[in-house]
């Protein structure tokens, strides 16, 4: 398993369409993909539980990954949470 902290570096006007467009990163990876805020953690492929997260601009966040691709999936995801990557 592979976890690290990242900020959001997303636009804040249009947080639905980047959690869907995680929802859709993440389910490109075999890996399981969680993201955590505080005590509340949620599979990054579930647009349900993306949404219900709330998450804010700033944020910092925990992402964790476990599975055959785990590191690339950790990278992406981190890279596109980072605004680095869409």
């Amino acid at each position: 398993m592979k976890k690290r902290s990242v900020h959001i570096n997303l636009e804040d006007e249009q947080m639905a369409r980047h959690i869907a467009l995680l929802v859709q990163k993440a389910s490109k990876y075999d890996s399981s993909v969680y993201i955590q805020s505080g005590e509340k953690r949620v599979n990054a492929k579930s647009i349900m539980g993306m949404m219900t997260l709330g998450m804010d601009i700033s944020e910092a966040l925990e992402v964790s990954t476990e599975g055959p691709d785990e590191e690339a999936a950790l990278e992406g995801i981190i890279g596109f949470m980072s605004g680095l990557e869409e």
